[in-house]
């Protein structure tokens, strides 16, 4: 499907399913995530804007390459906080914006409670960081607000997907490119990604 990348390093797939395994506790599992969001930022910003520079080395001048454009990290509450130290150890300059969204469990659908973007963009990339995306309510709304925002460009990176969340993502927002880990099989009657994991927050925070 066009935009979307499923990662297919073997990493990526060795620590997925230590991810999804039940017994994995919630230490493991916050290890897990932090691992898998750096590889998934390794490959989503493979195509970040560089600009040309010069610098000294102790040997003499040596040519190179900067990040031209700033990144915005835009974990959506609370799920998405896992992922962010990953990703900021990749990016430490990255600035880091939260987007409070929960998921109406009679509606499937998101509300919004906490979103403390500046009044203007102070980057030129932002990153949506959600382990899943299953109904893609919640990625869907988050765009729409980036976008009101004036945001110029936007990634979403996640793990496990459920193909009625790209399909929804990508008929909203088909400029957005989606990195995953996985496209699982389906959402079950309850918005619950199947196989998936169960809830990544509940298994992030010991909550379950």
């Amino acid at each position: 499907m066009n935009g979307v990348y499923v990662s297919h390093h073997p990493l990526v797939q060795h620590k997925l399913v230590r991810l999804r395994d039940m017994k994995t506790e919630p230490k493991k599992f916050r290890e897990l995530i932090r691992e898998l969001a750096m590889l998934m930022a390794y490959e989503a910003t493979a195509d970040l804007a560089l600009e040309p520079v010069v610098v000294t080395t102790p040997m003499g001048r040596a040519q190179g390459h900067l990040l031209k454009e700033k990144i915005g990290l835009v974990p959506i509450l609370r799920a998405g906080l896992g992922m962010v130290d990953g990703v900021w150890e990749m990016m430490p300059s990255a600035e880091v914006w939260h987007i409070g969204l929960y998921r109406d469990e009679r509606t499937l659908r998101p509300v919004e409670y906490y979103n403390k973007l500046p009044v203007s963009p102070t980057v030129q990339v932002c990153l949506i960081l959600d382990p899943m995306l299953a109904t893609g309510g919640s990625a869907v709304a988050t765009v729409d607000i980036l976008k009101r925002w004036g945001a110029q460009r936007i990634k979403f990176v996640g793990l496990i997907a459920a193909p009625e969340g790209v399909k929804r993502l990508t008929e909203a927002h088909p400029d957005v490119p989606i990195h995953v880990a996985a496209i699982d099989d389906h959402l079950n009657e309850i918005g619950y990604i199947v196989p998936g994991l169960g809830d990544a927050g509940d298994r992030q925070f010991g909550t379950a």
